[in-house]
């Protein structure tokens, strides 16, 4: 795996599986009198002492292009250095999973897989070296190398959060990635100050929802959000934003000069395309332009003599790359939003929850735009 995935802000875990040796290897989907091949991870990591097999359901990708399938696949049989075995609770559903189950990454991963990168749930047991986690507590994880969409995942003591007593399993489950995301790119990259006006394209997906949260509630900022819906125009404002923008009936850039005649002092754009363009002649002088991902799938060229004229600084923010090149950073990201979370500034919705069973009507639920906030797996 040495190339980014196309979409950064839904899936983290590129950098990580750079050169670390204790991460968690695939997980491989196998029949339960199915002999693992030589290739398999879990052949080795099986001990010579074992003689139990313990196996789990999981969703898993047979086919590219096809649907997911509801299989069983053998456990980790025992736990390396700083390890945690988790049992799944809920799962949060990216967009970035939809695409790698038809093989649209710039990386494929080999058939059959387990898609899925985040999950809440109950620590079954810790590996050596584990001191601060214990079996039976509720937490948040990030599976490094996919395998979530599972009733048991094992993950790194690094990427595992305590949930607090009041966040539910789905909240939990769909929280890390995307408001880690807009924390960091908002706080720390863009430096979003109290009053400024804040522009959020997709305003009403899971990571611009997180950036209208934070930006609105825990910052202090007017924020504008820009929707492709009446519905989710409600739902922006609903969340914090002072103003919404449907898109689909109306022209961005031209609302914003109505809305904001100096233009937005930050840009927060997962979108890409003809959006990415709008928003970016919106901008105010001396404005920062966050570049997110490119939902879109049409990366837009920027047109720098426009940076020059107007003062505007571009920032690209890929919040996971912080896990390897800044893991204080990318540390401090994750115990802020639980802090925000803990003194109500933060409230993540949760729109549509579906049984590990119904995976395939998640997806689908997904890419007919009907998800607003998070979509939840529920395994349990």
């Amino acid at each position: 795996m040495e190339k980014f995935i196309k979409f950064p802000p839904e899936l983290f875990l590129r950098p990580l599986a750079r050169g670390a040796p204790t991460l968690v290897r695939p997980q491989v989907c196998l029949e339960p009198k199915q002999k693992l091949s030589s290739t398999s991870f879990l052949k080795n990591a099986v001990s010579s002492s074992s003689t139990t097999r313990n196996f789990f359901k999981a969703a898993v990708c047979k086919e590219l292009g096809k649907p997911l399938v509801i299989d069983l696949i053998e456990s980790q049989p025992e736990l390396f250095s700083g390890e945690i075995r988790i049992q799944v609770e809920a799962v949060g559903v990216n967009f970035g999973d939809l695409l790698m189950v038809v093989g649209e990454y710039q990386v494929k991963l080999p058939t059959p897989f387990v898609p899925g990168s985040e999950m809440s749930g109950v620590i079954l047991e810790v590996g050596p070296d584990v001191t601060d986690l214990k079996p039976g507590m509720r937490v948040v994880g990030l599976s490094h190398s996919f395998g979530a969409y599972a009733e048991e995942v094992v993950t790194t003591q690094d990427s595992v959060w305590q949930i607090p007593e009041k966040m539910s399993m789905a909240e939990a489950a769909g929280f890390v990635c995307s408001y880690g995301t807009a924390l960091l790119a908002l706080k720390k990259r863009a430096a979003l100050k109290e009053n400024e006006h804040l522009l959020v394209t997709a305003a009403a997906g899971a990571v611009g929802l997180a950036a209208v949260d934070i930006g609105a509630n825990a910052i202090g900022a007017k924020v504008i959000g820009a929707v492709g819906s009446d519905e989710k125009c409600d739902i922006v404002r609903s969340r914090g934003a002072v103003a919404a923008i449907n898109y689909k009936k109306d022209n961005l850039r031209s609302k914003m000069k109505d809305m904001c005649s100096s233009g937005a002092n930050v840009v927060f754009d997962t979108v890409g395309g003809q959006i990415f363009k709008d928003a970016f002649r919106s901008i105010a002088f001396e404005g920062r332009l966050l570049v997110i991902g490119f939902a879109s799938g049409d990366i837009p060229q920027i047109p720098a003599n426009h940076l020059l004229v107007k003062n505007v600084s571009t920032i690209g923010t890929y919040w996971g790359a912080y896990a390897m090149e800044n893991v204080e950073t990318f540390k401090w990201s994750v115990n802020e939003i639980f802090r925000l979370y803990n003194d109500g500034k933060l409230t993540p919705l949760v729109s549509a929850t579906f049984d590990l069973s119904q995976i395939n009507k998640a997806f689908e639920f997904i890419k007919a735009r009907k998800s607003v906030g998070k979509v939840i797996i529920e395994v349990r």
